[in-house]
């Protein structure tokens, strides 16, 4: 019953905040082609070893509009959600690399996607701690944390601790926030 209560509110929000999104319809293609050449360039072997970049990355939000589809904004910038056990990522379990739509960020590893039966992508670590940052939540009359990308500030997803061990977290995640890098197989 406990774990009902949850998923009400965010499926009240997801119902809101699908509405909005379909009455901003916008292609669904990145209108800014650096931006798109810029993600579909990342390798596995260049997120992996991106652990020391951390200048932050500032846009408008007129910049963001242009750079993100509808979907992809209302989840990064304006902290939406996505429908539960339909979108992209929730049932992936190839190996590789999951970046920040926004910025090309690593974020987490297949390494440690697990099913949390949530309906969402689930992780129980980022890639590395500095590549996301906590902010308290209190929309929805509960309190969350929510978790975005530490060098863009878009949001991602919530954390809770109702996660598998080591850590005990589930970051439950947006698939609309990350973009998948397959491993390399004959890069090994």
């Amino acid at each position: 019953m406990n774990k009902l209560l949850i998923y009400i509110p965010v499926l009240l929000l997801f119902a809101a905040c699908n509405l909005q999104g379909q009455e901003n319809q916008q292609t669904e293609s990145l209108n800014d082609m650096g931006h798109l050449n810029h993600l579909e360039h990342i390798t596995y072997q260049s997120a992996m070893a991106d652990t020391s970049n951390t200048k932050k990355v500032v846009r408008s939000e007129e910049e963001w509009k242009e750079l993100l589809s509808s979907d992809e904004y209302r989840v990064l910038r304006k902290e939406g959600t996505e429908i539960p056990w339909v979108n992209k990522y929730n049932s992936h379990y190839e190996d590789g690399v999951y970046i920040c739509k926004g910025c090309g960020q690593p974020l987490f590893s297949s390494e440690t996607k697990y099913n949390s039966r949530s309906g969402w992508p689930s992780y129980w670590a980022p890639i590395r701690e500095d590549a996301v940052d906590e902010r308290e939540d209190n929309s929805f009359f509960m309190t969350r944390t929510e978790i975005v990308c530490s060098r863009c500030d878009s949001h991602i997803g919530h954390v809770f601790d109702d996660g598998p061990e080591p850590t005990g977290l589930r970051y439950c995640m947006n698939s609309a926030a990350l973009k998948f890098i397959a491993k390399d197989e004959s890069a090994e």
